[in-house]
């Protein structure tokens, strides 16, 4: 949580407390340091900060590749639809202006956890399958290259789709006319 309002930070962090382990910064360069040392799931910062405001923190994380993934909800006394389009547009995934119900923020975090877990489970399916194979054979399908052991076996396109496809389906049989039009 990066808020500079003691009273308000407090609040939040004693809510979230209950179900989340809970960092909290009195503004962005604080919240910046944070950021960097911890790597937390989820930020909540406030807008109108004083030494750097949330949305120069808001550039500052998006636009740095080690820390960019981090989902950042922007809460905010400015309400505007003008003010929340700015902070979407510079990558927050959220905006909840003040005041606010301690539930909907809430709620949002969960729905916002809830997509970064699912985003990283598919990413891990990703790297996983990447990697094919049977026996001595491996098959690298994003790269599309053949090893048998150690050995690096040349293919053409059609072969390596023709070779991917027998090897994500074993035991299955196509009909010749089946591959020819693969």
């Amino acid at each position: 949580i990066i808020e500079d309002n003691e009273e308000l930070r407090h609040f939040i962090c004693g809510v979230l407390a209950r179900e989340y382990v809970v960092l909290e910064a009195g503004n962005g360069c604080q919240g910046l340091e944070m950021t960097l040392r911890e790597l937390p799931d989820i930020v909540i910062s406030d807008i109108m900060m004083p030494e750097m405001d949330g949305i120069e923190y808001l550039k500052r994380v998006k636009g740095n590749n080690d820390i960019c993934h981090i989902p950042i909800i922007l809460l905010s006394a400015k309400s505007s639809l003008n003010d929340q389009i700015q902070g979407l547009e510079y990558g927050a995934d959220d905006y909840i202006s003040k005041p606010f119900n301690i539930l909907e923020v809430k709620a949002r975090i969960r729905a916002i956890i809830r997509r970064s877990m699912k985003a990283k489970r598919q990413k891990k399916e990703e790297q996983a399958n990447t990697y094919i194979g049977s026996g001595d054979l491996k098959m690298d399908t994003e790269g599309r290259r053949v090893f048998i052991g150690e050995k690096e076996i040349n293919l053409t396109a059609k072969e390596f789709d023709l070779l991917e496809l027998l090897v994500r389906n074993p035991n299955k049989v196509y009909s010749r006319e089946a591959l020819l039009n693969y």
